[in-house]
């Protein structure tokens, strides 16, 4: 089914229904919503002469055009590829040119960034409704739906085919694990659109729900508040670090009108759930995903978030979804031991768009293999042991150390470098590099490097000169030896003051 369908359907039951808000403002129901997203589809399929398949891009910041443009790329039988409002204009350039998108769209805040999309504020953009809406396409289950970008162990982005299936099965499952919804419930996305938040818009359009975008466009605590209060059983997606920040707000108080508060992205620390339970309530589920089984892996159900035990945990396996532990030889290990997390099921990717190899890597055997290590027990509980090896995660987002280190090996005075997370109270880590370098080299130089070629927030936030780096004796740094020596030595401006 095309998941168009989802607001088609909730359109013919409640055309009068409030579909987006902005704020405490309503500003489309679902019969205008649906009017909207078809007459765009139509534009996009005559004007722009794309045909099924064809790739469109969104560089959006949260905006109510954001879903307008996906719902309409579905209408239209198109491949959405939605792309994280922070990235630098490098990583932009390289998503359009990998996915082959056709045409981009773009809030104001970017149009310097991606030169060539298309204005969501602009006369040409709202001349596009116009056209007569017509009846959506037809799809495959299979065919590409949305193109998730995700950073890679090479440094380069790869782009995760989520199929129709794929976002079909999610939807299901948020439905039959972590809420039944209707009319009149109302979703807040308080995190970006381009990732999880947007993702779970889908189960909430599906069943007649509210969708509601914060006024401030990005994540302000004591808006949240408000607007938790302002709407009817109201849900969000949050990052652990967005609870935490939460936790800390002044304005902190348990909203009347909370349903749930879904969590993922990293875990969290058991003593901040303990808070997050005494505030909120028997309100959180947490969820253990990957881009490349979109939200989709374990769970940690609101019941089971009760036992202090389980929350070390990330939860039993979703409806429908298998999870095994194996070890390096791809061989199942027994409860208890810790291998590599792999996953099986209908919300798992189709691939990785032009990438064979990666595709192959990754789906043998017909599991996806997380690269994460971790452990189930006897009750099917999943621990993580550690992310994906190597892997960085700051305020939810996955930062790939190796990207950050081609970057600052580009200097002409860096011999070798290498790039560690250290723990951070508020944003779970933070990106701390090692660096082999000649005299000369100062801090503010590499920080020009980083800027001009990858997202300010993958940058390091402190450079530890050294004269070698620790390694084995094959060669390979140890970054075990290097995360140890930053739990033994104080952070640079700790030491400053």
């Amino acid at each position: 089914m095309n998941l168009a369908q989802l607001l088609a359907r909730s359109a013919r039951l409640g055309p009068g229904r409030p579909a987006l808000a902005v704020g405490r403002t309503v500003i489309r129901s679902y019969g205008e919503l649906a009017r909207r997203t078809a007459g765009l589809a139509t534009s996009l399929r005559k004007k722009f002469n794309l045909a099924a398949g064809d790739r469109v891009a969104l560089a959006m910041r949260n905006c109510p055009e954001f879903y307008e443009v996906l719902f309409a790329c579905w209408h239209a039988g198109l491949a959405a590829v939605p792309m994280n409002a922070k990235l630098h204009a490098r990583e932009f350039a390289y998503i359009l040119e990998n996915s082959g998108a056709r045409l981009a769209f773009v809030t104001p805040d970017l149009e310097s960034v991606v030169p060539a999309g298309i204005s969501v504020s602009s006369a040409d953009f709202g001349r596009l409704f116009d056209d007569t809406p017509d009846i959506p396409a037809e799809v495959g289950p299979d065919d590409p739906a949305w193109l998730f970008y995700t950073s890679g162990t090479t440094g380069m982005p790869k782009g995760a085919t989520l199929t129709h299936r794929n976002l079909l099965f999610m939807t299901q499952a948020y439905f039959a694990d972590i809420d039944k919804l209707g009319p009149g419930d109302s979703i807040l996305h308080a995190a970006p659109l381009s990732h999880g938040s947007g993702l779970y818009g889908l189960a909430h359009f599906a069943a007649g729900a509210l969708n509601v975008l914060p006024e401030a466009g990005h994540f302000e605590p004591d808006e949240i508040f408000g607007l938790l209060e302002a709407w009817p059983n109201v849900s969000f997606f949050a990052a652990p670090t967005m609870i935490v920040r939460l936790l800390a707000s002044p304005a902190a108080r348990a909203p009347r009108n909370l349903k749930t508060i879904t969590y993922g992205g990293a875990p969290m620390y058991v003593a901040d759930s303990l808070r997050a339970i005494e505030l909120f309530g028997p309100r959180l589920y947490q969820l253990y995903g990957q881009g490349e089984s979109p939200m989709t892996i374990t769970g940690l159900t609101q019941a089971m978030h009760a036992a202090r035990h389980k929350l070390e945990s990330c939860g039993v396996a979703r409806l429908g979804v298998e999870v095994r532990i194996l070890d390096d030889d791809d061989a199942e290990l027994p409860p208890g031991e810790a291998g590599e997390i792999v996953a099986r099921s209908d919300c798992v990717m189709a691939g990785y768009w032009n990438d064979p190899q990666a595709s192959a890597r990754t789906l043998r055997g017909g599991w996806l293999h997380t690269g994460d290590v971790g452990s189930l027990d006897e009750e099917g509980f999943l621990t993580l042991k550690d992310r994906s090896k190597d892997l960085i995660i700051s305020g939810g987002a996955n930062i790939y150390p190796r990207e950050i280190e081609e970057v600052l090996l580009r200097h002409p005075a860096v011999a070798e470098c290498s790039v560690v997370g250290r723990p951070h109270p508020e944003w779970g880590e933070e990106v701390v590099a090692f660096v082999v370098a000649r005299e000369g080299v100062l801090p503010q130089d590499l920080d020009a490097l980083c800027l001009d070629n990858i997202a300010r927030f993958k940058r390091p936030r402190e450079y530890r000169f050294v004269r070698a780096l620790p390694k084995n004796n094959y060669g390979k740094v140890l970054k075990t030896e290097l995360r140890r020596q930053l739990s033994l030595a104080p952070r640079a401006s700790d030491m400053a003051e």
